[in-house]
């Protein structure tokens, strides 16, 4: 690995060594787990905990399944189109045991997008919630997908309530939509078919075998499969795991990852949730509580309430969200030692009230799908320094460039740039853009993220290059706008996007979020006037009842500057 400036300095009692021949595939990793924690809980959701043991039963009949009644062969494709259940884990891990290659996917993703990545990963196999089946029934006939799996949100659940959940989700709730797929077979059919019975443990052995297809979000055009191998997802797991070697500032370790409690309301089609929760939780013998639906506040209250949770993985919108609700304080925090943030900025306001309420604050952390996804992360232990994402994980180089290619000196900003082994191996099927996804040399990977590294070797991002609005020669990043009126009392959300403009090339729109209806425009540009130099003051505010989102929370400033591409050609057609 090249040096760069980053010098490896962190914080009290965190290792910069990770050990890459511990596990050479990520089975090894599940099968571990799986002789080591047995009895210990696993995964709970909707009120019913599974072990270890149990998952590794489940996991197995679920491989004997697939290798017995579908026509995948090793290193075939198999979709997971699923919520935070029970199954996600069983359906992975049989997957990954039994040699099939696995591409997560989005179950709120649109037909189109399904058609996208249902083809482009030549899946053969797919296993998909009952809420999604109707979408699944229009575009099968489209694809490659031979076998079809349904399974209903409680079908792991004891008979009684999984009766009576699922009839109220299909027949009182209307969740499910009525759909025909004649040939589908049920989770549990599978299930059945294959208990007891042993699979061939044909797992893809090879470190740099390609175990999962994750697909980037698609918001900067058409989505792409990062080759995710075994030697990224096994470092990135290492990485996280040493990250999460807590320590105070005297480098003595904190208490609580031992069968450590941990929410997991991200889901685990994304890339962040994945491997935090189905290898670095799992390897270290936790106990995740799966979270189907975040957004349903109450509920994600609610399930949470009957355990003392030590660690605590969400996101920006998820945290103002949780602390929206009284009852939000009525959880007992006593355990808690860890929070993690990722997949969208952290506000200092947010993390400010999180450690106000929880009294732990939140270590913000950094990735992407190409890196498996951790990039930085923030140490625990009150060391996290607000407005950072943190120091490069153990075994990563860093290092920032211009827009010719060349490194800057430390403490300028430009382009960041990542080196070491959680980076992908290339877009499936995409060399051309694989190439470009590098630097000339091919040795470090572009993250099209503006960034400073101070001289700590803590990461400051600044924005996403393509979201960086250009007024009058001076270049604005949104994250600074938005991150001053977040500020402001009566703004719940906001997004900032850059419109064309005469007299400036581009000028800045700002959309706000708010329950006081009396906040005026002229009232948000005064408070911008007092944080913000002239040419960085929104001309254009728009307020909104909502933004549109990722399933992850994250704001899609592409769909804003969408309806404002919309609206000026309908403009000029009239």
């Amino acid at each position: 690995m090249e040096a760069s400036y980053w010098d490896g300095k962190r914080a009290p009692g965190v290792s910069d060594e990770i050990d890459l021949d511990q596990y050479q595939a990520a089975v090894e990793v599940i099968e571990s787990s799986f002789k080591k924690y047995g009895d210990l809980p696993a995964f709970t959701s909707i009120g019913k905990t599974l072990t270890y043991a149990e998952i590794d039963q489940y996991s197995a009949a679920f491989a004997n399944y697939l290798q017995n009644n579908t026509n995948l062969k090793r290193g075939d494709t198999i979709a997971i189109q699923m919520p935070n259940v029970l199954q996600y884990p069983i359906a992975m891990y049989g997957a990954l045991r039994c040699g099939f290659r696995v591409t997560n996917t989005n179950p709120l993703y649109t037909e189109r997008e399904m058609l996208h990545q249902f083809n482009d990963s030549e899946a053969k196999v797919l296993v998909c919630m009952d809420v999604f089946a109707r979408s699944v029934q229009n575009v099968v006939d489209n694809t490659s997908i031979e076998t079809v799996i349904v399974t209903s949100l409680a079908d792991m659940l004891p008979p009684a309530k999984r009766v009576l959940i699922n009839f109220a989700a299909k027949h009182v709730k209307k969740m499910v939509p009525s759909y025909s797929l004649p040939k589908a077979v049920s989770f549990r059919k599978a299930l059945k078919m294959g208990a007891g019975k042993g699979f061939q443990a044909n797992y893809m052995k090879d470190p740099n075998d390609t175990i999962i297809l994750q697909y980037t979000g698609g918001t900067t055009g058409v989505a792409k499969g990062a080759e995710l191998t075994n030697r990224n997802l096994v470092a990135n797991m290492m990485q996280n795991k040493l990250v999460m070697s807590q320590v105070d500032d005297k480098g003595v370790p904190l208490k609580g990852l031992d069968q450590a409690v941990i929410v997991a309301p991200l889901p685990l089609y994304h890339i962040y949730a994945f491997t935090a929760h189905l290898m670095t939780f799992f390897e270290q013998g936790s106990h995740s509580i799966l979270i189907a639906n975040p957004r349903d506040t109450e509920t994600f209250i609610k399930f949470m309430k009957p355990w003392k949770l030590s660690t605590f993985v969400g996101l920006n919108t998820l945290f103002v969200s949780l602390m929206a609700s009284p009852r939000f304080k009525e959880l007992d925090f006593s355990k808690l030692t860890f929070t993690i943030s990722g997949g969208t900025a952290l506000l200092d306001d947010t993390a400010k009230r999180w450690k106000e309420i929880t009294g732990v604050g939140i270590s913000e952390a950094y990735g992407l799908t190409e890196c498996s996804p951790a990039v930085t992360a923030n140490p625990g232990g009150g060391l996290e320094r607000m407005g950072s994402v943190g120091q490069a994980v153990p075994g990563t180089a860093l290092k920032c460039i211009d827009d010719q290619g060349n490194e800057v000196a430390q403490g300028e900003r430009g382009e960041l740039c990542v080196q070491g082994p959680q980076v992908m191996k290339g877009y499936w099927k995409r060399p051309d853009a694989s190439k470009d996804a590098f630097t000339e040399d091919g040795k470090w990977f572009r993250t099209g993220d503006v960034a400073i590294i101070d001289e700590d070797g803590f990461v400051h991002v600044v924005d996403r290059i393509k979201d960086m609005i250009i007024v009058s020669g001076f270049n604005v990043f949104p994250n600074e706008i938005e991150g001053v009126v977040a500020e402001h009392p009566d703004v719940e959300n906001c997004a900032v996007i850059g419109v064309e403009d005469d007299k400036t090339g581009e000028a800045v729109k700002l959309f706000i979020v708010t329950q006081n209806a009396q906040l005026t425009v002229d009232e948000v540009k005064a408070f911008c006037r007092e944080n913000l130099t002239g040419y960085k003051i929104p001309r254009h505010v728009e307020f909104r009842d909502e933004l549109p989102m990722t399933p992850v929370g994250k704001i899609l400033r592409r769909e804003l500057k969408d309806e404002e591409e919309a609206k000026k050609n309908a403009a000029k057609a009239a």
